[in-house]
């Protein structure tokens, strides 16, 4: 497409009228198109158009609702992003008590290498398994999986606790 001295007339008029890149390609017509309109402004060198002041204003923002519960509790601001805050009229609807299961005494474990371990010996991992003093717990394990008492009431989660959670 050619650019000739009337297009070119045409385009400086209706930019500084302030039409849109859009508009003055379909004013222009011919198969004229908006970036084609864009490309000639910017290799004319026109001045960019100031917005209207009402227009340049940032626009109020209408409050939503929070997506997560949780993001009520707490409002992260600017380079305080990692720091909690807690909401000042935030109403928060409190968790249901979970009973919490006595604490387990803890076995002396007799630490066995891979090649030592037997089919009765607890599996629990001990250490960092790229480390060559990576162990497994090796006492007595329960026949019904792979860990002794200790390790499987830490593994193992019992059903009620789970469902009382699901249900909240």
């Amino acid at each position: 497409m050619n650019w000739t001295e009337e297009r070119v007339e045409l385009l400086k008029k209706l930019w500084a009228d302030g039409l849109s890149a859009s508009q003055i390609a379909a004013e222009l017509g011919g198969g004229v198109t908006r970036n084609a309109v864009i490309g000639k402004v910017h290799r004319l060198g026109l001045s960019g158009r100031v917005k209207a002041v009402a227009s340049a204003a940032p626009r109020p923002r209408k409050p939503r609702a929070p997506s997560h519960p949780s993001a009520t509790l707490y409002r992260v601001q600017g380079n305080a992003a990692l720091a909690a805050v807690p909401a000042p009229s935030a109403e928060v609807d409190r968790m249901p008590e979970v009973a919490v299961r006595p604490r387990l005494e803890a076995v002396s474990c007799e630490r066995v290498t891979i090649m030592d371990l037997r089919e009765c010996m607890c599996r629990w991992p001990i250490g960092d398994p790229g480390r060559d003093d990576f162990r497994f717990c090796g006492t007595r394990a329960d026949p019904a999986t792979p860990y002794c008492n200790y390790h499987s009431a830490m593994a193992y989660q019992p059903t009620t606790d789970r469902r009382r959670r699901n249900a909240a």
